[in-house]
């Protein structure tokens, strides 16, 4: 039956046939016909606007576009109040045509640089000389074809000289579903137009500091279970660089990350007890790492995830069998019928469960970490999870790097080229870590850090005491704490 009414049960149709048959519905232009118009004008058409799209050649274009907007060659120039300029900045000139018509209209420019721009002018500074007597307002150039089209509430940042103008696009985002935030006039366009061009711009440090701890551990690694044994005895253990050493590294790296995630919440803390206020900024080198703990605490998860992958993969190698064979032939020769060791399988027993504890307990801290997910829990339950949970995951790390390590650190063979096992490195930082958030556990200093974090203060105060000799009154300035 709706098929028959020529009504779908799309929502989103039933708003476009209720645009096209309401003459009062608000009228959009779009000048261009690519891939982010086509997507705008379904999002428009969606809204209930009447949509006309500008082009030199209609017919090539019109049956790209939904059935509810209209494809034209100057109707969108002249008939709408709002415009979009969805032409790349080096054809800007070929709107010249249309100065008198876009005259006293509001153009959104949509467009983007090809490569950061430190200096202006900005295409939108441009376009605004362009067109000197329209209104030109940045805005949509950070929402992408498919966000447009898939409907996600992502904010569009806006730029515009002229309030009036801005605030209609803003009116107009807001009916599209999405979340205008004005960024001020249009001489800030720049940084607007700079903003899609960043490459994961807080994810470089992290980034940087996980590829340099993975090649710093791998090369300590190398020189202790590859170059020694050659360098020493012949040994040829070259076969191991591919997997085993990565395998020994990927773990040593993501428990340092994991403990780098915690180190900058206890420093502040410390310093919060320091200065007895929490009305004091941290350091900028503080502040910058307190933002990077989530970057830091997902590339310890990708680390752990590799690692347990390469675990599994050990059994698989030619060079296990081999070993595993060699080790059968020399029992056989040596006569041994039975090789277990008590001390040897509870430890990998152990080892192995409170490892899949730690990466479980890290998979849920990386969940959570998710806007989608952690929208949906309250403050103190994100708490719990990131705080409580994140310091249990990295004592059961440190646990399993125990584990590995057994009584390996009282073998002097152990110390190849005098330098300490990989194990004893990577349990210096979250030995700290945990023996920090300890003291934060003493009842005292809980109950001080609590205070100080609902605003109390150390504060001074002046009071008056006797002298020795009890003829004068003198002042004392005493602290709280």
């Amino acid at each position: 039956l709706l098929e028959i009414l020529g009504i779908t049960s799309n929502p989103a149709s039933w708003e476009c046939k209720a645009s096209m048959s309401d003459p009062s519905a608000p009228v959009v232009g779009i000048l261009g016909t690519g891939d982010f118009s086509r997507s705008l004008a379904r999002r428009l058409v969606a809204s209930g606007y009447i949509v006309l799209v500008g082009s030199r050649t209609p017919k090539r274009f019109v049956s790209l576009f939904p059935e509810e907007a209209e494809v034209t060659h100057n109707d969108a120039a002249s008939q709408a109040d709002i415009v979009f300029i969805a032409v790349c900045p080096e054809h800007h000139s070929t709107l010249s045509d249309l100065k008198q018509a876009l005259a006293g209209k509001t153009l959104v420019d949509v467009s983007n640089g090809l490569r950061i721009s430190q200096y202006g002018p900005s295409n939108a500074e441009l376009l605004a000389d362009r067109f000197p007597e329209s209104w030109v307002v940045k805005g949509f150039n950070t929402i992408s074809a498919w966000s447009l089209q898939m409907g996600p509430r992502d904010g569009s940042k806006q730029v515009g000289d002229n309030s009036k103008a801005k605030i209609s696009v803003m009116e107009l985002c807001r009916r599209m579903g999405f979340i205008p935030v004005d960024m001020g006039l249009l001489s800030s366009s720049l940084e607007i137009e700079n903003l899609p061009l960043y490459l994961f711009p807080s994810w470089r440090v992290p980034v940087l500091g996980t590829l340099a701890l993975f090649i710093f551990f791998y090369l300590y690694n190398f020189i202790q279970d590859i170059l020694q044994p050659y360098v020493t005895a012949g040994k040829n253990f070259f076969y191991k660089m591919p997997i085993e050493t990565v395998n020994v590294t990927l773990p040593s790296v993501a428990l340092v990350l994991l403990s780098l995630v915690y180190l900058p919440g206890l420093c502040a803390a410390f310093l919060q007890l320091w200065l007895g206020t929490k009305y004091k900024r941290f350091p900028d080198w503080l502040d910058q790492w307190l933002t990077m703990r989530k970057q830091l605490g997902l590339c310890s998860f990708l680390c752990s995830v590799l690692h347990a992958i390469y675990s599994l993969c050990l059994p698989m190698r030619k060079s296990a069998r081999y070993e595993l064979l060699n080790l059968a032939f020399k029992q056989v020769n040596d006569g041994v019928e039975i090789s277990w060791d008590d001390e040897k399988v509870w430890r990998m027993e152990l080892y192995l469960s409170v490892g899949i504890m730690a990466l479980g307990l890290l998979s849920l801290l990386a969940i959570t970490s998710l806007p989608s997910v952690a929208n949906t829990v309250n403050w103190r339950e994100f708490s719990f999870v990131q705080s409580t949970l994140g310091y249990c995951a990295l004592a059961m790390a440190t646990i399993h790097t125990l584990l590995f390590g057994w009584n390996r650190a009282f073998i002097p063979a152990q110390y190849r080229f005098f330098l300490p096992p990989t194990f004893l490195l990577v349990l210096i930082l979250p030995f700290l870590v945990l023996l920090g958030r300890l003291a934060l556990l003493v009842p005292c200093v809980a109950q001080r850090l609590r205070q100080i974090r609902r605003g109390w203060e150390k504060s001074h105060h002046i009071r008056f005491t006797l002298l020795q000799d009890g003829s004068q009154n003198s002042l004392e300035n005493v602290s709280h704490v």
